[in-house]
């Protein structure tokens, strides 16, 4: 195997890898400029991709499948904002409370419905449509990359550019920024920081659906745990990209890469395969450790 023969499918796959990172962290994104961390990111993931399927089999439609998965992760990710917001619960408490809810829900729902309680797998399962967009394929070896992705890693792209826009060119934005930044000016000048922070829950259920979506629907099953810690990988990655979509998109992409090189090892290395499984992770410790150091780095150089 020559170097693009290896290189080509590895970054192909790779951009397919990254998007479930990406969709995730920017809804975390927007909860973080709103002034929450979202650690629930990971049960919203997780209730995105097992509605999304089972949706899908119960109507044959992909789309009406992927709507019912954002309907329902919609309504839990409004719960745990309502909790938190309203009721004035723990952020942290709350969130480790709707990833946890999400596992065992889940379980329960797959056993009364369809009576396992582990992979769920459907016959004849429509699966995401493959775009070959003309324009990119008649460009050498970036047709090869950018070609022949599923519809939602087109629409991920989409996301970042909108991110973009809502965050620094409306006033939506603005508000949202600002109720992380300085809330009590936001409520001086009658503006509720509570209702942004839903607005940024709800958003961030939005594109979590999506994310489980793409796990579920490209693989036509459920299997337990298949957010396999994406959701908080996300968070490193909204923090990786410097809390900025272009930022995160690149990060999104690091890790992407990380397991596609980690599935490709598997195939030709003699090397552990829980050490190849396990790379992404070690891959996120060591981006916190880094930045860890980086950020006490320029506080200590901000002092002298």
């Amino acid at each position: 195997m020559n170097n693009s023969e290896f290189t080509f499918p590895l970054i192909h796959n790779s951009i397919g890898i990254m998007t479930p990172f990406l969709l995730a962290a920017l809804g975390g994104l927007m909860t973080e400029l709103s002034g929450m961390l979202n650690i629930a990111l990971e049960g919203l993931i997780l209730f995105g991709a097992f509605f999304s399927v089972v949706f899908t089999y119960w109507s044959g439609s992909i789309f009406t499948g992927i709507l019912g998965g954002i309907a329902v992760t919609l309504f839990f990710a409004w719960l745990f904002g309502a909790v938190t917001l309203y009721l004035k619960a723990n952020v942290f408490i709350t969130g480790l409370a709707t990833n946890l809810l999400a596992g065992g829900l889940i379980t329960v729902l797959s056993f009364a419905f369809f009576k396992t309680k582990g992979v769920l797998m459907f016959r004849n399962m429509p699966s995401l449509p493959e775009l070959n967009i003309p324009a990119l394929n008649s460009i050498p070896l970036i047709g090869d990359i950018l070609s022949g992705h599923n519809i939602l890693v087109y629409f991920g792209w989409l996301m970042v550019f909108l991110a973009w826009v809502l965050i620094n060119k409306t006033t939506f934005g603005l508000r949202l920024r600002g109720s992380g930044i300085n809330p009590d000016a936001m409520r001086a000048a009658g503006i509720s920081p509570s209702r942004y922070r839903m607005y940024a829950i709800l958003i961030s259920g939005f594109s979590c659906a999506l994310a489980g979506a793409v796990l579920t629907l490209n693989l036509g099953a459920y299997t337990p745990n298949i957010s396999a810690g994406r959701g908080w990988i996300a968070l490193v990655v909204i923090y990786l990209g410097g809390k900025r979509p272009l930022g995160i998109l690149g990060a999104s992409f690091i890790f992407g890469l990380a397991e596609s090189i980690s599935n490709y090892a598997q195939g030709f290395m003699d090397i552990s395969a829980d050490f190849l499984l396990a790379f992404p992770y070690l891959l996120t410790v060591a981006a916190m450790v880094i930045m860890s150091v980086l950020k006490k780095k320029r506080e200590g150089d901000s002092y002298e």
